[in-house]
């Protein structure tokens, strides 16, 4: 089996459930904690583990406790950390995450800023030989590097495009085939204009598929060979929402490696999203290939 190349964030989440956000400051009781495996890139890898891909993350930690606690719960997955790097003088990216009842959550995420960002180390000569390439754009220079590589052998790269990317997006989305937004950061993009046109825009930049998740509201594309699609959101219980998006992202990549058309891709990865706000944090909810199977032959 080709691997699928993640390359982007990790981090470690410190989850908190409470019933409901407070109207103003005050000490709130949390009604359970848990620490998570987080970070984009690192929840997608992990999303392709459990479905039962071979999957790789290209990423970097610090030399910290929360740095060995990203290696140890990606490693438990299944997911190849071979190339996730520890840098002894930085700290790992680590978020406090508040969930209400509802399944909604607030995100305090910190990255060191003097983490190093030179990917010269990377083993771009694996990537020819990757089924696809993905990324969260969060490590510009590690992305560069893969997603160029990707592209001179013909490996399908897909990017996963959230609030953040800035004046860089343009550059990146011309070296992907398959641009998967979220719904504000789709809106920052191409502010103003109606779905189908901010679509086209990013269309325009060369990518052959370009995306928008919008959590209830589904997921809608359009293809740069005139196709198009929506598949709707799944009912599932919501504890937490955490990492849907990641886990949207990385059923994605994975029903894409393993030779699925478009709307078997996104109907898998609209079904995994839903399965993984089952339980609280990014990955406790994270369905296995079976149990996956066995939730889309119970709705159709």
């Amino acid at each position: 089996m080709k691997p699928v190349i993640c390359v982007g964030h990790a981090a470690l989440d410190y989850v908190y459930r409470i019933e409901a956000f407070p109207p103003e400051p005050t000490k709130v009781r949390s009604l359970e904690h848990i620490e998570s495996g987080g970070g984009m890139a690192a929840n997608a890898a992990a999303t392709i583990a459990r479905l039962g891909g071979y999957v790789a993350l290209w990423s970097r930690t610090g030399g910290d406790s929360a740095g060995e606690r990203i290696h140890k719960l990606l490693a438990a997955e299944g997911v190849d950390i071979s190339h996730v790097r520890t840098f002894e003088h930085a700290r790992s990216s680590t978020s406090a995450v508040i969930v209400d009842q509802g399944g909604e959550r607030l995100i305090i995420g910190e990255r060191d800023h003097a983490m190093p960002m030179d990917a010269s180390w990377l083993p771009v000569e694996r990537v020819k030989d990757a089924a696809a390439v993905m990324s969260d754009l969060r490590w510009v220079e590690g992305t560069h590097l893969a997603f160029t590589e990707a592209r001179a052998h013909g490996v399908p790269t897909l990017l996963d495009v959230d609030l953040g990317g800035g004046g860089i997006l343009t550059e990146f989305l011309g070296l992907a085939d398959y641009a998967i937004f979220s719904e504000p950061a789709l809106e920052a993009f191409a502010p103003g204009i109606e779905d189908g046109a901010q679509l086209e825009k990013v269309l325009a930049l060369g990518v052959r598929h370009a995306g928008v998740t919008r959590g209830a509201g589904g997921y809608s594309w359009l293809s740069a060979d005139g196709g198009q699609g929506h598949q709707p959101a799944f009912q599932a219980e919501i504890v937490d929402t955490t990492g849907a998006g990641d886990a949207f992202h990385g059923a994605f990549a994975w029903a894409l490696a393993s030779g699925y058309d478009t709307p078997a891709c996104a109907r898998i990865a609209a079904a995994t999203a839903a399965l993984k706000c089952r339980r609280l944090g990014a990955r406790a909810g994270l369905p296995t290939r079976a149990e996956l199977e066995d939730f889309l032959a119970r709705v159709d």
